[in-house]
């Protein structure tokens, strides 16, 4: 054979070793940044759900953010560590690899920045924490990364609301917190038929809103069996859902094996 030929072919296989070698470090970034991030996710929770008798609903979800931007610095670090192997058309290329990781960062900071602003996250404030030393962008965020990653956050405003109605003076914060899966519900159906698998996330969105409004519902329906004061109403709503929350061994489980 001639040695041209085996030299094309000797290219070909370095290029198809960069590849393989280039799409496994990928994987493993995505896998480290989807695992600190469902960690933030837990502290979160975590966080929201201690009794605090000295402050506010509303200071314990800021006292809650704070930790997580903390945290989220250090997952902007291993995303940033992506670089590299990133550069230009490859990260079209290799944005399978990357999407689960970016989804899940999403859902840490939307569910971050909800409690701290009570709104959604925008495209562009997405974006511009993907960001290098320099201050250059890493990488253009796709549309259907940033929505999917916003369509997971629903779930754990199902838990935050389920916990913080419970609490003294949760039941307005929940009743606030239905409206807003409700709306975001109402917009992901608009956006399923152009971002892929959205419709699927958008069926477990709909099962979150249903446990709220459930939650709600036998609210309502114990506040008009009762007229008690609004201290006893708060115990008793407390002592129904203290044995009702949700479980958060998924995350425990997630972590532990990453």
């Amino acid at each position: 054979m001639p040695d041209s030929i085996i030299s094309v072919f000797h290219a070909f296989r370095q290029e198809i070793d960069h590849h393989n070698d280039r799409r496994e470090r990928l994987i493993k970034s995505s896998r480290d940044v989807t695992s600190l991030s469902k960690k933030i996710i837990f502290l979160l929770h975590r966080m929201l759900n201690e009794p605090c008798a000295s402050s506010s609903e509303r200071d314990r979800a800021l006292k809650a953010a704070e930790a997580s931007r903390k945290k989220l610095t250090e997952v902007q670090q291993l995303i940033s560590g992506m670089k590299l192997d990133l550069q230009g058309d490859l990260y079209w290329r290799y944005q399978p690899q990357v999407s689960p990781g970016l989804q899940e960062y999403i859902e840490a900071l939307s569910f971050t920045h909800y409690l701290e602003h009570g709104t959604l996250i925008t495209l562009d404030q997405v974006q511009e924490t993907l960001r290098d030393s320099e201050g250059g962008s890493l990488f253009p965020l796709p549309v259907g990364d940033y929505i999917l990653g916003l369509a997971d956050l629903t779930g754990e405003l199902m838990r935050y609301a389920i916990t913080t109605v419970s609490q003294p003076g949760g039941r307005a914060r929940a009743n606030e917190l239905c409206t807003f899966v409700r709306e975001c519900k109402a917009d992901f159906e608009r956006l399923a038929p152009h971002v892929r698998d959205l419709h699927k996330k958008n069926r477990v969105t709909a099962q979150s809103l249903q446990k709220i409004e459930d939650a709600m519902y036998a609210i309502a329906v114990r506040s008009a069996e009762f007229d008690l004061p609004q201290s006893m109403m708060d115990a008793l709503v407390a002592n129904i859902y203290s044995a009702n929350k949700p479980g958060y061994s998924s995350y425990e489980e997630d972590v532990t094996m990453a």
